[in-house]
């Protein structure tokens, strides 16, 4: 199966250095013959390589600006993330207005959305009866993890679409009524803090959902945004304190406001709450926010802002908004217009199998088992692996060789000197050794 990632290597500027393949939290890439490369199929678009790249050879692929001229007319889906790169003095109306001078028509906050997500998620878990935690669905990136390296948990996953889902449909349908320009004529665009969120919009286009019609990285549109502050107009918000609260950890937890939650974020800390929760640990919490990025959508990959400076701006610019500006059936209506419920629920990513066949792959295993004995267990990553185990795995399916370790080559190339060694010194049956001289 193909799948499309937003992360991509600029091969000209990787310098093999290793760094990234220790970092993947899916063991994702490996350095071959000086370059980096990445294993589509394990890849979850976290973002991490992207952070930890010196040189800067790990992108995120999104959209431009300049396809907005291909629409007649375009609106802005600013993640509640957004704001926090911005210290203004008009606050979040301010910023909604700079969109208005970057050249789109209309603004709709996906914070609203996440209000609407806040009623759907607490009204399902009300009527919940299923294995305990409910994970979010919110964050792509945990999704994808889940998907590759937790498939068992799949079944725990929220069946409540993330807020920008809902916040497209809803942008659509309300400037098609404004416009009365046909769907096809009206360009919606997503702001993403990070590439997995461009990632899973575009694999839903591919699944035949068109959600937006482009996903624009934060980082390309805080320039011009800055700018178009400098003469903005404001644009009054819809939403409150408790979807702009969604940008950073904890945002969701907060705006639900009811049952036992935890939230964590950074990657490296889901993958052990995972563990957890896969051994039947964690039972007595009813829901789990978690967030691949350290702070939340704050802290994501394609933001300018440190995400402990962000974290902070976003609950100053919030601090006079209402916390849930719109009642029961308000949220409702939303709801039943915007779809809460997820129409493509994830599957099973078959990215860590030795093989198809369970025989083979009980097989391969021993295999895997029996050569990872042999390697030193430094995880040094010098064989372009991330660690031994890595490497025994890659040598079993074909990937690599044992020397491949800089150790067991050490170690055979020392055995070939000692049997060369050996070897020069002995003589034909037909020749006598040389006498020696007191």
């Amino acid at each position: 199966m193909e799948y499309f990632h937003s992360v991509r290597l600029e091969r000209d500027k990787c310098k093999g250095c290793t760094n990234c393949i220790k970092r993947c939290p899916t063991e994702a890439i490996r350095v071959r013959e000086g370059k980096a490369r990445i294993m589509e199929e394990r890849c979850i678009d976290c973002g991490e390589c992207i952070r930890i790249c010196p040189n800067h050879a790990k992108v995120a692929v999104g959209d431009g600006l300049e396809r907005l001229r291909e629409f007649s007319y375009t609106v802005a889906l600013p993640a509640p993330s957004f704001y926090s790169q911005f210290s203004v003095p008009g606050g979040i109306s301010q910023i909604l207005g700079a969109l208005l001078g970057v050249g789109f028509h209309g603004v709709f906050e996906v914070a609203l959305a996440a209000e609407v997500i806040t009623w759907a998620t607490r009204r399902f878990l009300q009527e919940y009866r299923g294995p305990r935690p409910l994970i979010s669905a919110a964050c792509p990136a945990v999704v994808s993890l889940i998907q590759v390296r937790f498939p068992a948990l799949i079944d725990q996953l929220s069946p409540v679409e993330p807020p920008v889902n809902v916040a497209a449909r809803l942008a659509r349908e309300e400037a098609v009524k404004t416009t009365g320009l046909p769907a096809e004529d009206i360009g919606i665009f997503f702001l993403s803090p990070c590439p997995a969120k461009i990632t899973a919009l575009r694999q839903a286009a591919a699944q035949g959902e068109r959600l937006v019609d482009g996903v624009i990285p934060l980082v390309d549109v805080f320039g011009p945004c800055r700018e178009a502050l400098k003469g903005a107009g404001k644009v009054p918000p819809r939403s409150g304190q408790a979807g702009a609260g969604w940008g950073r950890s904890g945002g969701e937890n907060a705006a639900l406001g009811e049952g036992r939650l935890l939230e964590v974020d950074g990657i490296h800390h889901v993958i052990g709450v995972l563990e957890a929760v896969e051994k039947g640990e964690l039972e007595q919490f009813d829901y789990l926010e978690l967030q691949a990025c350290p702070g939340g959508c704050v802290g994501g990959a394609l933001m300018v802002r440190n995400p402990f400076e962000a974290r902070q701006e976003l609950a100053f610019l919030t601090r006079d908004l209402p916390v849930h500006p719109l009642d029961e059936g308000e949220l409702e209506a939303l709801a039943a217009r915007g779809g809460w419920q997820s129409r493509l629920r994830p599957r099973p990513r078959a990215a860590l199998r030795l093989d198809e066949d369970i025989a083979s792959a009980l097989v391969k295993m021993q295999q895997l088992e029996e050569t990872a004995r042999l390697l030193p267990g430094l995880d040094c990553g010098a064989c372009g692996s991330p660690n031994c185990r890595a490497l025994a795995e890659d040598i079993v399916r074909g990937q690599a060789v044992d020397t491949d370790c800089i150790f067991l080559l050490r170690e055979r190339v020392r055995v070939l000197a000692e049997e060369v060694v050996e070897l020069a010194r002995k003589l034909p049956p037909s020749m006598a050794e040389p006498e020696r001289s007191c």
